[in-house]
């Protein structure tokens, strides 16, 4: 197990984008009949977390809970992690496609659509990867048929990763729930790097991302999908983490019972 650290009851795993592609490819050369799956969460995973019990426990079940977003990182260094970085989404798939080329098979589910057929074309035209299939799902939940179809499709196409991007909380459930249905070494959730790495979406100069600002940049993009996450439920949770830091008992004693400090509801739900 990797190095971690605990923000309001969830851990979060202390490794860099290199220890988490080096991870994934030591649980495709050594599969297992369970499949692994990885969280890429940041403040907005942790708030969610805190008033959706069901999310808590997706969070706390997954093999790898990476730090996407400075807040996190910031907290991992004060933790004691001195050298904690940033392990984005759309770094991750850029980094891992280039680092192991067309040496396995990738799956890619979800996006609008089109958006999954362009995004595999698109890293299989710079990094050469294989392309195993695609899946787009309806903005809905899937009929029972066309769950059999999605269970099918990735059988027979035998993967070797299968990369999600429904948003957060919807892929990391979407994961849990078919960590046992689906035949495929490791599963990770990275949201936005479908849109972004297909060329739907532009993103935040390198400058902002170094700096924690990704997030205005974002905003600034999409307002009306984004601002009550980052204006509203962001710091809300923010405040929360806080609280976490000060050296009161009482206060830490009821934020590691699993969020009981928190009001009821921290703001409302909105796609990564």
């Amino acid at each position: 197990m990797p190095p971690c650290f605990q923000v309001l009851g969830i851990r979060i795993d202390a490794v860099q984008i290199s220890e988490t592609i080096e991870q994934l490819c030591s649980w495709i050369d050594n599969r297992q009949p369970s499949t692994r799956f990885v969280a890429v969460t940041g403040l907005h995973g942790i708030a969610e977390s805190q008033r959706d019990g069901h999310f808590r426990e997706v969070l706390r079940a997954a093999d790898l809970v990476v730090p996407d977003g400075m807040p996190l990182v910031y907290l991992g260094r004060f933790k004691g992690h001195r050298h904690q970085t940033r392990v984005c989404g759309v770094d991750l798939m850029e980094d891992f496609c280039r680092e192991t080329g067309n040496a396995y098979r990738h799956f890619f589910y979800g996006g609008g659509p089109g958006v999954a057929q362009r995004l595999a074309q698109a890293l299989q035209k710079k990094h050469g990867v294989r392309i195993a299939g695609t899946y787009c799902p309806p903005f809905r939940p899937l009929t029972e048929a066309e769950e059999e179809d999605v269970a099918s499709s990735v059988a027979a196409a035998s993967p070797d990763i299968l990369w999600v991007g429904l948003s957060t909380p919807k892929q990391e459930k979407w994961m849990y729930e078919h960590r046992l249905k689906m035949r495929v070494p490791a599963m990770l959730g990275v949201g936005a790097a479908f849109d972004i790495h297909s060329g739907k979406l532009s993103r935040a100069p390198l400058w902002m991302r170094e700096n924690g600002l990704e997030w205005l940049y974002r905003l600034a993009l999409e307002p009306r999908r984004l601002w009550t996450r980052y204006l509203l439920t962001i710091p809300k949770v923010a405040w929360l983490v806080c609280l976490e830091l000060l050296p009161y008992p009482r206060s830490r004693s009821k934020l590691e019972s699993g969020g009981s400090a928190a009001p009821d509801s921290i703001g409302e739900s909105s796609p990564s």
